[in-house]
């Protein structure tokens, strides 16, 4: 096996999709059985404060891959399937930095940052893809499991495309495809039905978000994915085992629609929603086995997390809801996903690297955002001024060599609805909008007043002490609007405004200095 360099570890982050911090067992779940996460939990550090940028999935995962918050980029929402890719190719994210460390890197699953520059062909050579921002090797799915184009992306082109059967995607309800059966025209095809948003092209008995035709050979089975997209990763280990690599494993479970493959079907007594993250847990086992089978163990750094906090009915009639019983996806928390309550963004967060870090739990406060600066940290990588301009250095919190992390962290709902949170306080801003959503059942947080809670003693946010502390309101008001006209957060950054009292460092060092390992240390054989 080689020597890596500096003892610098490959590098996995496991994704899920609208995971909620009550969703698993190492965070209190009974009805679930996630085994293989446990055991993560188990060998390596869980988080009890780690958090995603944003309630919904493309911000979050723009701030993962950036290391800045989304609301500093206006295209960083939830996205159509044939929006414009919203990184600008070449941009210093984290697997380009990574790749000019010498890493190889890859992305599989959920992409769901754009593709193309608007309006792309799916029948030719695309650009602005995954390889444009860093990634080596991409096999993806262009938006999500419920939006169109239903087919998969390897590298620039459409995996099993038959050239006489080209692909037609719109967005467009005026332009929809006349004779192409849709949810709503077509019920009768349908498998499952929808309740509310999906009622447009229908895919494997599915009806979707968007009009597409043609692709028959491309097309995915949903109950396949999960397989699917393992292998791909496990390819890819395999591929990459006598080098440092970095992989991006972005699950798309538990996301609608939620079609587990037939030997999780009915494995949980939560429907397919518990169903499919139990198949998730699968996964990762599988990976986790990947890596002793190889010998990559001792030297491979794991992380599993999620880009947003859970919602049952998310537009299919699937029983999640009937079939919750007294499971609380978001464990103890108010909200979840579309939320500004801590439902929305504080998400599981495990990360593993035997002999390295020494298991336990952590209540430093961390973020996905932090990522691109901590690893450049980790690998000796110094970020440009303009990179990563929210991306605090808390590798030691991460690597629980500190009992602190971040000193202040700014989040946002659904619409970019910002808030700040100092130490445990939180303090959200007046905010037009319903106050639970209409569809989906989730208190969102939207006042007309301010609201404040001291996270420290009401991790629920049931009390607003907004009347009883209201010296506290400008001040962090004043600080939100700081950090929101400031080009950035992080000390180095152009024309950042960091936090008062920053808990992690922006600086390079060698990673011998966090971790103890010297710098002749082996990848394991």
């Amino acid at each position: 096996m080689q020597t890596s360099s500096n003892g610098r570890p490959n590098i996995i982050v496991l994704y899920a999709d609208d995971l909620g911090f009550g969703d698993i067992g190492c965070y209190g779940a009974t009805a679930v059985p996630t085994p293989n996460l446990d055991r993560l939990a188990k060998e390596g550090l869980r988080f009890r404060e780690g958090y995603a940028t944003a309630a919904t999935c493309t911000p979050s995962r723009y701030s993962l891959l950036t290391g800045s918050y989304p609301w500093r980029n206006p295209g960083a929402r939830i996205l159509a399937g044939d929006a414009p890719l919203i990184i600008p190719p070449g941009s210093f994210t984290l697997p380009a930095m990574l790749r000019q460390a010498g890493y190889a890197t890859g992305v599989v699953g959920k992409w769901h940052l754009g593709i193309g520059d608007g309006n792309p062909d799916w029948n030719g050579e695309l650009t602005r893809v995954p390889l444009d921002v860093g990634f080596d090797t991409s096999f993806v799915m262009p938006a999500t499991n419920d939006r169109v184009p239903c087919v998969y992306l390897d590298g620039r082109r459409i995996a099993g495309l038959d050239p006489s059967d080209p692909i037609e995607v719109t967005y467009d309800p005026a332009k929809a495809f006349p004779g192409i059966p849709t949810g709503r025209d077509n019920p009768e095809l349908l498998r499952i039905r929808y309740s509310h948003g999906h009622d447009m092209s229908i895919v494997n008995g599915v009806s979707r978000i968007g009009f597409m035709r043609g692709g028959t050979a491309a097309l995915w089975r949903d109950e396949e994915m999960a397989e699917v997209f393992l292998q791909r990763s496990v390819g890819f280990i395999t591929a990459n085992r006598e080098r440092p690599f970095f992989l991006y494993h972005a699950f798309h479970q538990p996301h609608v629609p939620r079609l587990p493959g037939p030997r999780f079907a009915g494995v949980t007594g939560l429907g397919p929603r518990g169903d499919v993250i139990a198949e998730m847990d699968w996964c990762v086992g599988r990976i986790l086995d990947t890596l002793d089978r190889l010998g990559l163990r001792e030297n491979t750094l794991v992380i599993f997390s999620s880009d947003n906090g859970p919602v049952l009915d998310d537009g299919y009639v699937d029983q999640a809801v009937e079939r919750c019983g007294d499971h609380r996806p978001a464990g103890p928390l108010r909200g979840g996903k579309y939320s500004l309550f801590d439902g929305g963004t504080r998400v599981p967060l495990l990360l593993r690297w035997p002999g390295t870090v020494v298991p336990g739990e952590s209540s430093a406060m961390v973020s996905q955002v932090d990522f691109l600066a901590s690893f450049a940290s980790l690998v000796g990588c110094e970020l440009p001024a303009d990179a990563g301009v929210d991306s605090l250095d808390v590798l030691p919190a991460l690597l629980g060599r500190s009992p602190s992390g971040r000193s202040e962290l700014v989040t946002e709902g659904i619409g970019a609805k910002t808030l700040l949170r100092v130490g445990s306080w939180v303090f959200i801003p007046p905010h037009a909008g319903e106050a639970v959503s209409r569809t989906t059942g989730i208190e969102l947080g939207n006042s007309p007043e301010p609201q404040l809670y001291n996270l420290a003693a009401d991790v629920g946010q049931t009390a607003n002490l907004a009347a009883q502390a209201p010296e506290r309101l400008p001040r962090m008001a004043e600080r939100l609007r700081e950090i929101q006209e400031a080009p950035g957060t992080r000390p180095g950054a152009a024309g950042a405004s960091p936090a008062p009292a920053v808990m992690g460092r922006t600086e390079p060092r060698n990673v011998a200095s966090h971790t103890g390992l010297s710098s002749d240390s082996s990848r394991g054989s």
